[in-house]
C-alpha cells in the first residue's frame, strides 16, 4: 500500500475490496498528476456517455477544497460531501440528480476547511457507502490535481484508475509520478490524452513512458494501457463556459467520437 495509508485504511481497502464483489456497482478513479488537464470535464462528459448507454452513474467530485464540478453540471448543491462526512446529511441527501438522465453528483465545496480530516480516510468511506448502495452501474471518482494524502485516499480503494494528461513537459512528469507511485500497488492505469492532435501522439507517448519504466525496473507486471486520445476543440471551452456537457450539445463533434472510443476500451479494461 501506498506509505501514507494507515492500518485503519488498509482494512477500508479490503472492506471496499469485499463489497464491492457483492455490488453490481464497478468503480473507476480518474486522475491526472497536473491540474488543467481537463480531468473534470472528461469525468462529466464520460458520465453523461455512460448514462446515455444505459448504465447508471454517480460522479463524486473528490478535488478536496477545490470542487467545481457542480459549475459544470450547473447545480446549486443544498449536501455536499462535507455534510455527509459531518453527518448533516444521508448518502442520499448527497447524491444529487443532474439534468442528465442517470447522472448523480456527490457535490465537494470549494475553499472548504478540512484539516481536521487528515489522514482519518473518511473521504473513502463515502465511496463504499455509495458502492454499497447497490443502486449505480458506475461509481466515477474525480480527484483532486497532484498526488497529496487525499488523492493517494481515493487511489488506493481503485482498481480501475484512468490518467488524463496532455503533451506538456510538466503534465507527463507528472504522469510519471503517478505511475511510480501506482507501480508498487496496482496491477495497470489507463491512460488517454486531451487536447492531442492524434491517436498516434498519444500512442508515441504512451510507449516511451512504458519504455522508461522498464528502463528505471518499475513493477513489470504494472501494465499501462494506452486508451486514446481528445482533440483541441473550441466546442469544449465553449460549452464548459455555458456549464454544458459538449458531449450532449455537440454529439457528432470529433471529440465526442474520440471519448466514445476511450469510453469503449474503459469498459473492455475495468473489473
Amino acid at each position: 500500500m501506498f506509505n501514507s495509508i494507515s492500518n485503519q485504511a488498509s482494512k477500508l481497502i479490503s472492506l471496499t475490496k469485499r463489497n464491492s464483489q457483492k455490488s453490481k456497482t464497478k468503480l473507476i478513479t480518474i486522475t491526472s498528476g497536473k491540474g488543467g488537464v481537463g480531468k473534470s470535464t472528461f469525468a462529466g462528459n464520460i458520465a453523461y456517455l455512460l448514462s446515455s448507454r444505459g448504465f447508471k452513474v454517480a460522479v463524486i467530485d473528490a478535488d478536496i477544497g477545490l470542487a467545481n464540478m457542480q459549475v459544470l453540471f450547473d447545480i446549486k448543491p443544498k449536501y455536499t460531501l462535507f455534510d455527509y462526512i459531518d453527518g448533516k446529511g444521508t448518502v442520499e441527501d448527497v447524491l444529487l440528480q443532474t439534468a442528465y438522465k442517470d447522472v448523480f453528483l456527490v457535490a465537494g465545496k470549494s475553499g472548504y476547511r478540512y484539516s481536521n480530516y487528515s489522514n482519518s480516510f473518511v473521504f473513502a468511506r463515502i465511496v463504499q457507502d455509495i458502492i454499497s448502495l447497490n443502486k449505480f452501474d458506475i461509481v466515477l471518482v474525480d480527484t483532486g490535481a497532484g498526488l497529496n494524502d487525499y488523492v493517494k485516499e481515493f487511489l488506493s480503494i481503485s482498481n480501475n484508475i484512468l490518467a488524463v494528461t496532455t503533451t506538456d513537459p510538466s503534465a507527463l512528469t507528472d504522469l510519471y509520478a503517478l505511475m511510480k507511485m501506482l507501480s508498487k500497488d496496482k496491477e495497470q492505469l489507463m491512460l488517454c490524452f486531451n487536447h492531442t492532435k492524434n491517436y498516434q501522439i498519444g500512442d508515441t507517448i504512451s510507449n516511451s513512458l512504458i519504455n522508461l519504466a522498464k528502463k528505471n525496473r518499475l513493477n513489470k507486471n504494472f501494465m499501462v494501457k494506452y486508451i486514446g486520445n481528445v482533440s483541441t476543440s473550441a466546442n469544449i471551452s465553449t460549452t464548459g463556459r455555458l456549464r454544458k456537457l459538449f458531449s450532449f450539445e455537440f454529439r457528432d463533434d470529433d471529440s465526442t467520437r474520440q471519448l466514445q472510443l476511450i469510453i469503449d476500451a474503459l469498459l473492455r479494461n475495468i473489473k
